[in-house]
């Protein structure tokens, strides 16, 4: 799949369709048009890299059932829901369900183009992360099972002198093994393999 971030645009008007897909299409973006939530969920299995421009009220799979589908099936990317004056409240929900932003119409195309730009780079951002989490996960899973408590013990806090008294080995045998952790987790200091396991622990609920 290509590395071109996508804009998908998911609404049962035709028109807006259309105008959207014009607006996006000169300002330099790649563009695919659904009609309904439903067509998208059937179509579209990997989105890439991207983000979705919706309405919040549609027939059938309305916007904020089309969020909470993306997230059951773990597609966590960025969804813009558009509105009407009366659907602000639904527009609210869908931001607490995960929307990353929503405009309400008529809105200015400027506007719209700049929060669509955010949700791009808010995607990258995501994209970034969670490349940095696999690869941060496989350096962790690259250690025997003393260096990971070992490094259980450093991000604790504890000395090398409580560590080796904790696992009944030797000082220096607790200093080789910290000394291999640094170098399979690829940490150039003890505060960076430190952030990496609080990293890991935050992004997997640990």
């Amino acid at each position: 799949m290509s590395n071109t971030p996508i804009v998908y645009v998911v609404d049962d008007d035709v028109g807006v369709r259309k105008a959207l897909s014009f607006l996006l299409v000169s300002a330099g973006l790649n563009v695919r048009l659904y009609d309904s939530a439903k067509s998208f969920l059937d179509e579209v299995q990997d989105p890439g890299r991207c983000c979705i421009v919706t309405d919040v009220r549609m027939p059938g799979v309305d916007g904020l059932e089309f969020i909470r589908r993306l997230h059951s099936r773990g597609l966590n990317v960025p969804v813009v829901v558009m509105t009407g004056h009366a659907d602000i409240p639904l527009a609210v929900e869908a931001m607490k369900a995960g929307a990353i932003d929503f405009l309400e119409k008529p809105f200015r195309e400027d506007r719209f183009l700049e929060v669509v730009r955010f949700a791009l780079v808010c995607d990258e951002k995501s994209v970034r992360k969670n490349q940095e989490l696999l690869r941060t996960q496989a350096r962790l899973q690259s250690l025997s099972q003393r260096e990971r408590q070992v490094l259980d013990g450093l991000v604790a806090g504890k000395a090398n002198k409580m560590i080796a008294h904790e696992l009944n080995i030797s000082i220096r045998t607790v200093e080789i093994h910290r000394s291999n952790v640094m170098s399979k987790m690829e940490a150039k200091s003890l505060s960076e393999l430190i952030r990496m396991a609080l990293f890991l622990e935050v992004a997997t609920g640990n």
